[in-house]
């Protein structure tokens, strides 16, 4: 169920919606303090009145990513995406939900068709802005990609959705290597924690 919508104004007077978002981003610009540019970003986007949790917002709105591990934590679920035509983590819209975690979650779940899916941790695990083309009817447009990790359980038998052309399970060591920035950073910034949680 979609978390209520509530629009108040902060103590800088910025008009936020409520959501687990607002604590989420600070969380995560003191982690990685190197990306607080991109925080910004976010934290404008959620100051806008104009409901940023629905894809109507064409000048951009959040959408939620899901970084997908195997129950031991050495691969992760890709989508070939039907529409851009390339390899990418699952994920989709909010639609008016303002929780991103369970957005993620939900598109999970509805993407690879896997059962007992489980949100790891509603601590953000990577912030990312892109631009999506043109395509029919709908304008080129920014999306401010909020993902979390989704752990996997024991039965890793996916289902292809509509959304996707295929879906593959992929080691995420030499995803690090690739040459996009968006999937190498998410691969280097697991091996990372997986390597501390390890020492």
């Amino acid at each position: 169920m979609a978390a209520s919508i509530i629009l108040r104004i902060t103590e800088q007077g910025r008009r936020v919606f409520e959501s687990p978002l607002m604590e989420q981003l600070q969380v995560y610009r003191a982690r990685w303090p190197e990306e607080a540019a991109v925080v910004e970003d976010f934290l404008e986007l959620l100051a806008d009145s104009r409901n940023p949790f629905l894809r109507e917002r064409l000048e951009g709105h959040f959408t939620g990513g899901a970084w997908l591990v195997s129950a031991d934590g050495r691969r992760t679920l890709l989508t070939h995406h039907r529409k851009l035509a390339r390899w990418l983590q699952l994920g989709g819209h909010a639609d008016g939900d303002t929780d991103m975690g369970q957005v993620a979650l939900k598109e999970a779940e509805e993407e690879s068709g896997l059962p007992d899916l489980k949100l790891d941790d509603t601590a953000i695990f990577d912030l990312d802005r892109h631009w999506i083309p043109e395509r029919k009817d709908v304008p080129g447009h920014w999306h401010y990609d909020v993902r979390y990790v989704i752990r996997a359980g024991a039965d890793e038998r996916y289902v292809v959705s509509e959304e996707s052309l295929d879906l593959a399970w992929r080691e995420i060591a030499p995803i690090a290597d690739e040459p996009d920035e968006s999937l190498s950073r998410m691969a280097r910034k697991w091996l990372a924690a997986q390597a501390q949680a390890g020492a």
